[in-house]
């Protein structure tokens, strides 16, 4: 494996999404490098698996519509359940900001979300606290799927019509030669290339160094609790995602009383600690506590309690395209969201190699240049 048309670098989902939509094309020559010694070890097999449609602006919208019906229509079975995300607001100005965000999101084509009264609520999510509630939102299409099994979904794919994946190989610089991507050094010797696509998550920006580029793309730990309720919990439990403070909980998958909560600690800092802080158990449960009573006596199960890095961008949206060297590209920074939507970029990175442009869908809102530019978006439900 020495030299190949297209080198991916991250064998995440996002990566492997990317060498989908590329063989889809045609492209038979491409590499997925992975460092670890297995696909999906970093960020993809740490995610929740939570899918979305209930954004504010409209490229994260588009995003999630188009990646939603991918979900929804694959041939291959990738654990979509659309159960449903519920928002809270706790305050007038957090429920209007619901209802323009769900106006927005029908207005790109996604039926059926829309505001809910505390009833509504109360049915959807019985046991919950609503005291302090002054209202929601629920969109019916939101919902989980497995990360693992649409990595393995995308790179199956990809390996069957031609691509090629190595693990255990560490990227160590990009070569660049006359302003263009020539290849990719390794722990196992260089990789001559034509073009290379920079897929690896909360590391990008050091990798992205190598080639004299400044791409702001910053790590920071997540943690996520995993607990056993005593009794069995709400049929079809929905995502609960509070406005007030980002608290949030799903039921695990394949489940009826194992549920995993979380939330953005503002303790924490920019980092690549992935180890798992007992500390953060009683944090979350004390907002569990207050939002979700039913569940503030459920029993931690310490061995599947997780942290996980988020890769974020001063504006928490994903850069996606290619930058001043020629062949190289990124598809990284998305604070979050890689895995619900890697389809949708996967997509358009594909295009953006082979055609020069994402025709599917308008993404140069996410070039690299905006920060520079001073183009940032706003999007406030950051999670």
């Amino acid at each position: 494996m020495r030299n190949a048309q297209i080198v991916i670098v991250g064998g995440g989902v996002v990566g492997a999404s990317v060498a989908y939509h590329l063989t889809e094309r045609g492209c038979r020559d491409v590499l997925v490098l992975e460092r670890e010694q297995a696909l999906g070890l970093g960020s993809t097999g740490k995610a929740t698996g939570g899918v979305r449609a209930q954004f504010e602006t409209e490229i994260n919208i588009r995003l999630s519509l188009y990646s939603l019906d991918f979900f929804r229509d694959w041939d291959y079975d990738c654990g979509y359940e659309p159960r449903g995300y519920v928002f809270l607001a706790t305050d007038e100005r957090q429920l209007a900001y619901l209802r323009d965000s769900s106006i927005r999101q029908r207005r790109l084509g996604y039926e059926g979300v829309g505001l809910i009264d505390l009833e509504t609520i109360s049915n959807i999510v019985p046991g919950l606290a609503v005291s302090d509630v002054v209202g929601g939102s629920f969109g019916p299409r939101d919902g989980f799927i497995d990360p693992l099994a649409v990595l393995d979904g995308f790179m199956s794919r990809a390996v069957e019509r031609g691509a090629r994946a190595q693990t255990g190989l560490d990227v160590t610089e990009i070569v660049i030669e006359n302003g263009r991507a020539r290849g990719v050094k390794t722990t196992d010797g260089l990789i001559e290339c034509e073009n290379v696509v920079i897929c690896t998550g909360a590391w990008s920006r050091l990798l992205a160094a190598t080639a004299c580029i400044d791409l702001p793309v910053v790590p920071q730990r997540r943690q996520i609790v995993w607990a056993r309720s005593a009794e069995p919990l709400p049929a079809n439990l929905p995502m609960v995602i509070d406005l007030s403070d980002g608290f949030h909980f799903r039921p695990a998958r394949n489940s009826r009383d194992e549920v995993l909560f979380a939330f953005p600690d503002t303790d924490e800092q920019s980092g690549f600690s992935t180890v798992f802080d007992d500390g953060f158990i009683d944090k979350v449960y004390r907002k569990a506590r207050h939002r979700a009573p039913f569940l503030a006596d459920s029993e931690v199960i310490r061995e599947k309690c997780r942290a996980g890095l988020y890769e974020n961008t001063p504006d928490h949206h994903p850069i996606i395209g290619g930058c001043e060297t020629r062949g190289l590209y990124f598809a990284t920074g998305f604070s979050g969201h890689g895995v619900m939507h890697s389809p949708a970029t996967g997509r358009a990175i594909a295009e953006i190699i082979l055609d020069g442009e994402a025709a599917f869908l308008d993404v140069s809102g996410l070039r690299l240049g905006r920060f520079a530019d001073g183009d940032l978006l706003t999007e406030t439900a950051f999670i």
